[in-house]
């Protein structure tokens, strides 16, 4: 019976086999239905918060909704992101600031395997640092025992931004008009320059008058009231402090970009002082009543601007700018200056090392307030925004600006303002911002421990973050070139045929002024793509010899002359901003914007 039984089973399930095979015989003949591909339906990302003041921002991964669960590759409309290995994140040379927007929408599209797409504007909120914790604002209280407080100070450099910025306003105030009207003399307008630039004492307890009549709202009324001691313009301009120096620029033929000194010798300050001698020439002009003309005879109304069409003002400042400002911030201070001693008080009573000093003091040459990442880039222009931090801010509510920490001086703007105008986002405000903070806040974490004796980990960082900081720095300067050379462009329009006004040629010489006098600046910083120093990774690519055809295509006074030799000179133009833009790594869209 068992055996039986076996076997009807086994005919049964063979039966029962055979069954369904002939009744789904028919079936098996049709092609088998292939899925229709669905395009995704939603995107999610796993974080929507970006924290301000971070360069290279990593946001969250993205994932989508569809009816695959592989193969989706994401994309960004918005130029400021990118997406690595699934995530969104701001690009590396960018940072978001709350104090401009503290949101940002960005589209996000995924493709999946089979080419079809969905996109999703993403709403991404941006989380303001608190200023009061340090970690966007450059203050660092002292680590050495037996001292409180902050250990930051750069008083000095603050005394020479207004000393800079007060020449500048004195030589600007020289219409033919002022001059006449208040019986301005040619040997006092010579003494008063001496004095700004190379006589502290003399000037020591004036008014800073460049800051308008009523001084109430500073805490600084007088230069004195910023720096008791000695510091003229003259004792540190590239060539008259050569201690740290990359180059012997007191010796006369080492400074390029500029050929006629006229009796002064060929160094930086030599140039300073020809510059004041086609000053009073035109002012003497003035004096002895004699008309002053460009060379096609057109008015000009304001003397400091000669009839070859170089604005004088804006030479002097912007040459200071360079050739004291960004030679001792970057060369002296940030160069030989940090193997200073970093484990003692400076001079024995600071609340600070001598290391620290020094990097605060290439930081006070870049000019920012301590606060400067809370401000918006507009407002660091002063072109809009809240009207408390218009190129200043009362940080500790004191209901003063103290000039040393909360204010705005020289190239910290020109960055600021060339984020404001790029067709394509930079950021050169966070870039140098936030590689200051981190060098210094490495060196004050390792109070105790010289530069020498960092680990190599930490040795690395903190010279990308020196390295980064200075060219921050420089690009905003090299932006600003390319700027004026785009206004010299434009400027040449209106006066290549011979049919301007006098205003038109002021415009013309005071933007190849800028132009020109910023350009002079390259060569002080040995970080530069246009030096030879050891300090820069392009100087096989670029290099001096760049920096003097630069100078070449540019020359030393603007064109002024036939429609031919304007067109010559346009085109020369062109070549040397995209010498620049190429050292740089400038987009060819900011190039051609800025």
């Amino acid at each position: 019976m068992i055996n039986f039984r076996k076997s009807a089973l086994a005919s049964a399930v063979i039966a029962v086999s055979l069954g369904l095979t002939g009744c789904g015989g028919s079936d098996s003949k049709k092609d088998p239905v292939t899925p229709v591909n669905q395009a995704p339906t939603d995107i999610q990302i796993s974080a929507s918060s970006i924290t301000e003041d971070t360069l290279g921002a990593a946001i969250g991964a993205l994932t989508a909704t569809d009816d695959a669960t592989s193969g989706h590759t994401f994309s960004v409309s918005d130029a400021r992101f990118e997406i690595v290995d699934g995530e969104l994140k701001v690009k590396d040379s960018l940072a978001f600031n709350f104090e401009e927007a503290a949101e940002v929408a960005v589209d996000v599209t995924v493709t999946d395997a089979g080419g079809l797409t969905f996109t999703k504007t993403i709403t991404l909120t941006v989380s303001d640092i608190d200023a009061e914790n340090g970690v966007n604002v450059y203050e660092f209280n002292t680590k050495l025992d037996g001292f409180s407080g902050s250990s930051v100070s750069y008083s000095g450099q603050t005394a020479r931004h207004a000393l800079s910025a007060e020449l500048k306003h004195y030589m600007g105030l020289m219409t033919v008009e002022y001059i006449e009207t208040n019986n301005i003399m040619a040997a006092d307008v010579r003494a008063n320059l001496n004095a700004l630039w190379s006589d502290y004492a003399a000037v020591v307890d004036s008014p800073i008058s460049h800051l308008g009549d009523d001084l109430s709202s500073y805490k600084q009324k007088t230069f004195f009231d910023i720096s008791e001691s000695d510091k003229k313009l003259s004792g540190k301009i590239a060539g008259n402090d050569p201690s740290k120096m990359y180059k012997e620029w007191h010796v006369a033929g080492n400074f390029k970009g500029w050929s006629n000194f006229g009796e002064q010798v060929s160094t930086p300050e030599g140039l300073v002082f020809h510059y004041f001698d086609l000053f009073i020439a035109q002012i003497e002009k003035v004096n002895a009543g004699e008309a002053l003309v460009d060379a096609n005879g057109v008015a000009i109304s304001k003397a400091f601007i000669t009839p070859e069409g170089l604005d004088l003002v804006q030479l002097v400042q912007k040459h200071t700018l360079g050739a004291l400002m960004f030679s001792q911030g970057t060369d002296d201070y940030l160069g030989e200056g940090l193997a200073s001693d970093n484990k003692v008080a400076d001079k024995g009573s600071k609340p600070y090392t001598a290391l620290e000093h020094q990097f605060d003091e290439g930081f006070g040459y870049f000019g920012a307030a301590r606060n400067y990442l809370e401000y918006s880039d507009s407002e660091i222009a002063k072109k809009g925004g809240r009207e408390n931090f218009q190129g200043k801010n009362d940080i500790n509510i004191d209901g003063v600006i103290d000039l040393t920490s909360e204010f705005v001086w020289g190239n910290s703007s020109n960055a600021a303002k060339r984020d404001l105008g790029a067709e394509e986002a930079t950021d050169l405000t966070a870039q140098a911002m936030t590689h200051f903070i981190a060098g210094r806040k490495m060196i004050s974490d390792n109070v105790g421990k010289n530069v020498a004796e960092f680990s190599a980990d930490d040795k690395t960082k903190f010279d990308n973050h020196v390295f980064q900081a200075a060219l921050a720095w420089e690009k905003a300067i090299a932006a600003t070139v390319v700027h004026y050379i785009n206004d010299v462009i434009a400027d040449i329009e209106n006066i290549e045929d011979g049919e301007y006004t006098s205003a038109e040629f002021s415009d013309y010489a005071k933007h190849w002024a800028e132009m020109k006098g910023f350009a002079l600046n390259f060569q002080f910083s040995p970080f530069s793509p246009f030096a030879n120093h050891e300090l820069n990774p392009k100087k096989d690519t670029v290099g001096e010899a760049k920096f003097v055809e630069v100078h070449t295509l540019f020359g030393d006074k603007p064109v002024l002359g036939s429609a031919e030799e304007f067109e010559t000179y346009e085109a020369a133009l062109k070549e040397a901003r995209e010498i620049i833009a190429d050292a740089y790594d400038f987009s060819e869209a900011n190039a051609e914007k800025w």
